[in-house]
């Protein structure tokens, strides 16, 4: 029987640029592979296929997703094995606090013809300066999106009744824990909900929440709900308890998801660009605009707050744009490196890294 596949981004384009969370996804691993190479040369077949065989075999497996590009993994980790296996390519920057000789680092360009890729020169530069470029361009317009979205969550703050938050916050957190408390140590997993992709936000509410009793948290821009969120993490962790920290994928210092599988819950910011609503039988609204937020502010401020999503709305949009071209760029550079590469040789470096992991599963996998 398969083993649960998570899936969930630890890198971002968000407001403040490439930002990565991949250390908190590294602790506690005793072997991880860091694969080197050129975009096109690998990885994400290397990645999936040994993550998807130690799966069927039973083992869960955490499936980490490109921020940057839809169809591609950043890693694999086999929490039971302590295993990893993770691209460490630019703009990755993998620099885990593990003792040096559980990290394995992998050339992948042993499998590639230098000498063809090398008649490539001129046009790989022109396309990793015009990926760069797009990046920073789409950095630029999230950063405005996010002074623009200080000015919305302005608007909110200044008719909040914090003393009602306060309370609220302190009823959820009697509700979700109780008087229990954990007998181990709390490990925190700091991720993200979503991403700024190519294709738009993308998260994995759905697949990250599955079997658990979900808390819907419902409220405008500035209406508390990362204050909450944060609240409740601290409070789980003070208990001895793991703690996923999901961090929004726009700006990382904002909290959007806590889950707590010991204690079976997840409670989330389930606004855009990740709403949901409830569609299961145990899923609950925590409603923060009523709750905390004068009532009649939407239709007091409505003239303001409609400016203020106009031009939030279009400056994201045209930011999307440039990660979208920066993956047409990314597409012909990971051609070119793949017409260079070796398949056998490919299959060879594969075989060897399942060699070294079958010195750690019970059941020796394919090689």
């Amino acid at each position: 029987m398969n083993g649960t596949i998570l899936n969930f981004f630890a890198g971002g384009n968000t407001a403040h640029g490439f930002y990565n969370l991949y250390e908190s996804s590294l602790q506690s691993l005793t072997r991880l592979f860091v694969l080197k190479g050129g975009p096109g040369t690998g990885q994400t077949k290397l990645i999936r296929e040994i993550g998807e065989q130690l799966n069927q075999q039973g083992y869960e497996i955490w499936f980490i997703h490109t921020a940057s590009d839809n169809d591609s993994l950043d890693g694999v980790v086999i929490p039971k094995l302590n295993v990893g296996i993770f691209d460490g390519a630019a703009p990755r920057v993998i620099n885990p606090e593990l003792p040096e000789e559980s990290i394995v680092f992998v050339d992948l360009e042993q499998a590639v013809d230098l000498f063809q890729l090398s008649q490539h020169k001129l046009e790989i530069d022109k396309l990793v300066a015009a990926i760069s470029q797009e990046h920073d361009f789409a950095y630029a317009g999230f950063a405005e999106a996010l002074r623009i979205h200080d000015e919305w969550e302005a608007i909110y703050i200044a008719t909040m009744n914090f003393q009602a938050a306060d309370e609220l916050t302190q009823e959820y957190i009697k509700l979700l824990y109780d008087d229990q408390k954990s007998e181990h140590s709390s490990r925190i997993d700091h991720r993200f909900l979503g991403a700024a992709t190519p294709k738009g936000a993308v998260d994995f509410v759905p697949n990250l929440t599955a079997g658990l009793k979900r808390y819907l948290v419902k409220g405008r821009a500035g209406s508390g709900k990362s204050t909450l969120l944060k609240k409740i993490a601290a409070e789980g962790i003070k208990r001895g308890y793991d703690v996923e920290i999901y961090h929004c994928g726009f700006d990382p210092n904002s909290l959007d998801m806590i889950i707590v599988r010991e204690l079976g819950f997840a409670i989330f910011d389930s606004t855009a660009p990740h709403e949901y609503y409830p569609d299961r039988v145990t899923d609950e609204i925590v409603d923060m605009y009523s709750r905390c937020i004068q009532p009649g502010t939407d239709e007091a401020f409505s003239e303001a707050i409609a400016g203020i999503k106009e031009r939030y709305s279009s400056t994201m949009k045209q930011s999307t744009q440039h990660l979208t071209d920066a993956k047409v760029f990314l597409d012909a550079l990971k051609q070119i490196y793949a017409s260079t590469v070796n398949i056998n040789r490919l299959d060879q470096i594969r075989s060897q890294i399942v060699q070294e992991i079958n010195e750690i599963v019970e059941s020796p996998l394919e090689v």
